[in-house]
């Protein structure tokens, strides 16, 4: 049997990049983090951050110092939640929101991870690409 426990995000400074995610998610930081390894916990999955000497940032979308990973979070609002993202920290990178409202948009955290705020409910992926709902 093979269970995911924690998903682990390199980073200079572990507190700040918790109380980051913790702010976007609603999600406290976990008791007993420290400066070392600090976490966000999502049920029986722990978002945790450990501090590396000598931290280089990613820099979407450039490959010498590739992203390695991305998060994506659903947003029933996705202006809403850009502005609270931003207003903590946050820095755009790039829009994919059509004008029906759907997509993602493309942010980089404190330290250069990037991250997406999706829109993206009710779509269905096939084959040819996604399939947006029917406005109405």
């Amino acid at each position: 049997m093979l269970r995911l426990t924690d998903f682990i995000i390199d980073c200079p400074d572990t507190v700040s990049l918790a109380a980051f995610y913790a702010e976007v998610t609603g999600r406290p930081v976990k008791g007993g983090s420290s400066a070392d390894w600090a976490g966000v916990q999502f049920g029986e999955i722990e978002l945790a951050f450990t501090r590396v000497e000598d931290y280089r940032a990613p820099q979407w979308p450039d490959g010498e110092h590739p992203k390695q990973f991305h998060l994506d979070f659903e947003v029933d609002d996705i202006e809403a939640e850009q502005n609270r993202v931003l207003a903590l920290g946050a820095i755009l990178q790039q829009d994919s929101v059509g004008p029906d409202g759907y997509g993602w948009r493309v942010y980089t955290d404190p330290v250069g991870h990037p991250f997406c705020l999706c829109r993206n409910k009710g779509v269905t992926w096939t084959d040819q690409g996604p399939v947006w709902p029917a406005r109405g």
